[in-house]
């Protein structure tokens, strides 16, 4: 898996920009020795941005640029000349990227749609002039505002693959078969275990010339909600689909203990999985007569809707592409599936690798060459200025 090229769990360190710093300029010109302060706000800080990008499907690129570092806003100077603001930083990221918290493992926002903006760092905000300070009273301040500080954080970005439904199932039950039978999606096929690497996307024709997307995650093992075979890496994908649809081979031992095993994986794994619309699909039924189809009927798991299919005749494809667009389209089931089940990043849920990564040889903020503007020839004053906006290190508005 670290020469895939599918990346969907990254750990990055940010760094908003500083803003810069008021000027204390005093205007001096010939015959006018007392022209009266005139010193140009310093500039704000650049911002961290995350952009939704359609035409991305992988977080690959962020493997190999751990550090994103706005630029710092430049100071002012007299004339009432502004500085420079901060060059931003814009990352483009796959439509369905999460972020956490890397600290604390909170759920702090999410990109779903192309072109979207998510604010992630807010850049500190440049410094006010001298020239704002003036009065009747007090006509030669000597004194300016200094930039606001740059903001730092470690936050962990998760790609959840955009789909309507979601195949879970045992290892060789069959679900890349149906991927590659019910839509143009050519998944690896072979008869071992854990054939699917990667999760693997497919666009299922239906009716009237509409469709839905379909899924299939690689195989999940009994344990896999506690890291187990490749189920734990992937089970975060099954978060934002709609409907799951569980498969299970006809030549079973116990069709209704290997569902209940995969229900309980998705239930320790994040228990607001279980009130997601299920259906269950018996793969492999080409080997079965009607009384065997009946047998079966009868020990299947009550109050789920299921079909039997086979994707290499195409036998049950049709009620099952009926069924699932059912589900997909039930007016009970759309809030719930417009509302992506994110869980907590606790231990269980971070990949090792990443989380063993140190940010080391951090460069640290330089200072501004023009950290005091032209013309200032005395130190600051050591005067402390409130801001009187709400300064929270993180802005979710677009």
């Amino acid at each position: 898996m670290a020469d895939s090229n599918f990346i969907d769990y990254v750990k990055i360190f940010c760094r908003s920009g500083k803003g810069g710093a008021g000027s204390r300029h005093f205007y001096r010109a010939k015959y006018i020795p007392k022209g009266g302060p005139d010193g140009g706000d310093g500039g704000r800080g650049g911002h961290i941005i995350l952009r939704g990008n359609q035409n991305m499907w992988t977080l690959l690129p962020l493997k190999y640029q751990r550090h994103l570092f706005a630029g710092n806003g430049q100071s002012g100077s007299g004339g009432r000349s502004s500085g420079k603001d901060g060059d931003d930083v814009i990352v483009d990221v796959p439509c369905g990227t999460v972020v956490f918290d890397a600290e604390t493992g909170d759920y702090l926002a999410e990109v779903t749609e192309d072109g979207q903006e998510l604010k992630l760092l807010r850049g500190g905000r440049g410094g006010l002039g001298n020239w704002h300070f003036k009065s009747a009273t007090n006509r030669t301040p000597r004194y300016a505002q200094p930039g606001e500080p740059a903001i730092e954080k470690t936050v962990i970005l998760e790609l959840k693959l955009l789909a309507d439904v979601g195949l879970v199932g045992l290892p060789n039950a069959g679900k890349s078969t149906l991927l590659s039978a019910v839509s143009a999606a050519r998944p690896k096929i072979a008869d071992y275990p854990f054939t699917t690497m990667e999760p693997q996307l497919g666009i299922v024709g239906y009716r009237d010339n509409r469709s839905f997307v379909m899924a299939d995650i690689p195989g999940i093992i009994e344990g896999a909600s506690e890291g187990r075979g490749l189920g734990l890496r992937f089970l975060r994908h099954i978060e934002r689909n709609a409907v799951l649809l569980f498969m299970v081979p006809a030549d079973a031992d116990d069709i209704r203990a290997e569902y209940e095993l995969l229900l309980n994986e998705l239930r320790q794994f994040n228990p607001e999985l279980v009130d997601k619309p299920r259906v269950l699909a018996v793969s492999k039924s080409d080997m079965l007569d009607e009384e065997l189809i009946e047998a079966i009927t009868q020990e299947l798991p009550e109050g789920v809707p299921h079909v039997f299919i086979s994707a290499v005749t195409g036998f049950g494809l049709q009620a099952l592409k009926d069924m699932l667009w059912r589900e997909i389209t039930s007016e009970d089931n759309r809030l719930l599936a417009e509302q992506a089940v994110h869980r907590r990043l606790d231990g269980r849920h971070r990949v090792p690798d990443e989380d063993a990564f140190i940010f080391e040889n951090i460069p640290a903020p330089v200072p501004d060459e023009d950290e005091l503007a032209e013309g200032e020839d005395e130190e600051w004053d050591d005067l402390d200025y409130d801001w009187d906006e709400d300064t929270e290190p993180i802005d979710f508005s677009n």
